[in-house]
């Protein structure tokens, strides 16, 4: 049977495998990763004296729909949660 492990959830605790939940901790890492960039390109379109705010948003997707970027903020969300992982097991 699969290492079992507990999920925080608002309001509750479940127990998921551990899998799932660094899987989850993954795509939620990517996630807030393309929002961020997206709050740096659409903040920059209203810096711009002649830029506008939508403009950020199509720069956004055109930058979001890339596969090597994509690839890139997967690749780092997969080490970071990893590495964190090893290294709290590691002070036990």
């Amino acid at each position: 049977m699969a290492d079992k492990t507990t999920l925080v959830l608002p309001g509750k605790k479940v127990t998921v495998p551990r899998l799932f939940k660094r899987t989850l901790q993954i795509a939620i890492a990517v996630g807030l990763t393309s929002l961020v960039v997206l709050g740096i390109l659409v903040g920059n379109g209203f810096l711009q004296p002649r830029g506008k705010p939508l403009q950020g948003w199509d720069l956004w997707l055109a930058f979001i729909y890339r596969s090597d970027i994509l690839a890139t903020m997967v690749l780092t969300a997969i080490v970071t949660v990893l590495f964190v992982y090893w290294q709290r097991d590691r002070e036990r």
